[in-house]
């Protein structure tokens, strides 16, 4: 008779909140001009991104790593010029977009510091972007950690519809989760579960939805972040034509009610696109890095303030801008396109 399969939580491992170290960042080159349109541009925010994240192979294996997904031996060459001098593993993999924060797996770990991984369903979003390779990357990722124990998740979601604080907290927003092109016919209380079981939390919180016109339906590492146990950032709204200004307060009053300390950051307010829509501009959708956080800007009145805003919420960290229009234009920015693999710790 065969055992029942053990999830992580059963398993005692838990997604740690984004601050703790990391062992290596997981990124994608992105080299397809179809779907980037600027692709010079958008690799020179890459790069940017990644010198932000990485520190020199000459600092020493304490230093975060990167781990980069190439299509082919020509993004590996061009890759290699721009990453030059950091710690970066090449893996020639088959990928259709660079989100990895959606299609890679979760990293987890347990008490005495060992490291796992768990995948959940991916689906495109909800059926609406189907790029060749997706489906199979997270698992392809666990392939290369072979060393580390690998779960599946039953639920269709993303990474970036999860935010946890280690400490047995989730966020997600219902807009994602419970939207019926991903989980069709699950309650909430049965995608609750499944979220606990997953990421090892204690008690999921929820949010209604997420900024106008994301491409996601409402991931929320656009909108809430936590930055300690119990303890989330949010924006506000500063100025008159800021198109979520009603959706930002309702985020703030509800993660108030949930009863998280809360700070608040500006928005970015209106930004518009190629098409004069407007963009799900954010700086929540940043990357906690070992020795940084690198931090999208977008050319507003608010990057600097904002900026200041982050750097006061994590002392010790240098802060790190990075253009990130070029990426938002296509649908996200740096939190969309990094996952962290936490580092293993010796138990005591």
């Amino acid at each position: 008779m065969n055992s029942p399969v053990r999830t992580p939580k059963q398993s005692g491992f838990r997604q740690p909140g984004e601050w703790t170290p990391h062992r290596a960042c997981w990124v994608a080159f992105p080299s397809d001009p179809e779907l980037w349109p600027d692709l010079a541009g958008v690799q020179s925010s890459f790069a940017a991104m990644c010198h932000g994240i990485a520190k020199p192979a000459a600092e020493g294996p304490q230093s975060e790593g990167l781990e980069v997904l190439v299509r082919d031996a020509a993004a590996e060459a061009r890759a290699r010029e721009l990453l030059a001098g950091l710690q970066v593993n090449y893996h020639q993999v088959q990928f259709g977009d660079i989100w990895m924060r959606d299609i890679a797996p979760v990293f987890l770990t347990d008490a005495a510091g060992a490291v796992a991984s768990v995948r959940f369903r991916f689906n495109g979003w909800g059926e609406k972007y189907d790029y060749p390779g997706d489906t199979e990357v997270a698992a392809k990722v666990q392939a290369i950690q072979a060393g580390q124990r690998a779960f599946e998740s039953r639920l269709v979601l993303e990474g970036g519809g999860v935010e946890s604080d280690g400490a047995g907290l989730c966020l997600t927003t219902r807009d994602v989760a419970l939207n019926p092109n991903r989980n069709p016919g699950l309650s909430e209380a049965e995608v609750t579960r499944e979220l606990a079981l997953a990421l090892g939390a204690e008690r999921v919180i929820w949010l209604s939805q997420g900024l106008l016109n994301d491409h996601t339906d409402g991931h929320i590492d656009n909108i809430a972040r936590f930055i300690g146990p119990a303890r989330v950032v949010c924006m506000r709204a500063v100025t008159s034509d800021d198109p979520n200004a009603g959706v930002l307060a309702d985020i703030e009053k509800d993660l108030r009610e949930a009863g998280l300390e809360v700070v608040t950051v500006p928005s970015p307010g209106l930004l518009l696109g190629r098409e004069q829509r407007p963009l799900p501009a954010s700086y929540l959708n940043f990357y906690i890095a070992n020795q940084s956080v690198v931090v999208p800007v977008f050319g507003t009145p608010q990057d600097e303030a904002a900026l200041a805003a982050l750097g006061a919420l994590f002392p010790g960290r240098r802060v790190v801008p990075v253009p990130a229009k070029v990426f938002l234009e296509e649908g996200g920015t740096v939190h969309c396109i990094t996952q962290q693999e936490v580092a293993a710790r010796a138990s005591v």
